[in-house]
């Protein structure tokens, strides 16, 4: 293998390890939140407030809403990394603190799919504006 063979193979590794990653970068309106359980209804809410990603992994949730008759303010800073398939959030005490897997990843779109270990799937929906 040639030098040049080698330095395109590395850049475009280089490429594609980090683009998932700077898609998320800036801030995303939560445009539906939605909590399904197999055999029951789902519950969903929409235009929840917004989560924000910096480049150095960290970002901070600015959220508001309401399910079953429960309120819930999510206003705290996370820590956050990324691969091609999936997306980790990591703070205390959140709804949103876990792994959650890419169904759409896209610079003006984003939805992710998640499981709380209880058969209860959750999907959030963002987009950019």
């Amino acid at each position: 293998m040639n030098i040049k063979t080698a330095f395109t193979l590395c850049f475009t590794l280089l490429f594609i390890g980090t683009s998932c990653s700077h898609r998320l970068i800036g801030t995303w309106n939560v445009k539906n939140y939605e909590r399904i359980t197999p055999g029951s209804q789902g519950m969903s809410v929409q235009n929840i407030g917004t989560i924000s990603f910096n480049k150095n992994g960290t970002g901070t949730k600015k959220l508001d809403y309401a399910l079953l008759g429960f309120s819930s303010i999510d206003q705290t800073p996370f820590n956050w990394s990324s691969t091609k398939n999936y997306l980790t959030i990591e703070d205390e005490n959140s709804e949103f603190s876990k792994t959650w897997i890419f169904i759409e990843n896209k610079n003006k779109i984003q939805k992710w799919q998640s499981t709380d270990g209880n058969n209860q799937v959750q999907t959030l929906v963002l987009k950019k504006e």
